[in-house]
């Protein structure tokens, strides 16, 4: 029995499931469209949305006889605010290793100033 992964980064750590996900982002589609646009079986995309759906990446509607697959803004939304978290510490880091770092009498410095 294949276990759920309800992580969203471990369901983004296979290429072409990012691949699936891109292509849903740019609109709700079906499998077939999907697997038309990517060098994969529909039976695989298949897999790789049933993957994005246990990590509530994306939703499913039906239309018609139609399965119809598009982003989850909320599943979505809970990546970007991880990122921003990442990217808040990152630039907090270096702006704290550039102040500690910097040196106002260096003579680099000083070109730069008397340029501007």
């Amino acid at each position: 029995m294949q276990s759920v992964t309800r992580d969203p980064w471990q369901a983004l750590a296979d290429p072409t499931r990012r691949a699936v996900l891109a292509r849903v982002a740019r609109g709700p589609c079906s499998v077939t469209e999907i697997a038309g646009e990517l060098p994969v079986s529909r039976p695989a995309v298949s897999q790789h949305l049933k993957v994005l759906l246990d990590a509530r990446l994306i939703d499913v509607r039906r239309q018609g006889r139609l399965q119809v697959y598009r982003p989850r803004a909320e599943g979505l939304d809970v990546l970007r605010r991880e990122l921003d978290t990442f990217w808040r510490s990152a630039l907090l880091t270096f702006k704290d290793l550039a102040e500690a770092t910097y040196d106002a009498s260096s003579p680099a410095n000083e070109e730069i100033s008397d340029d501007q």
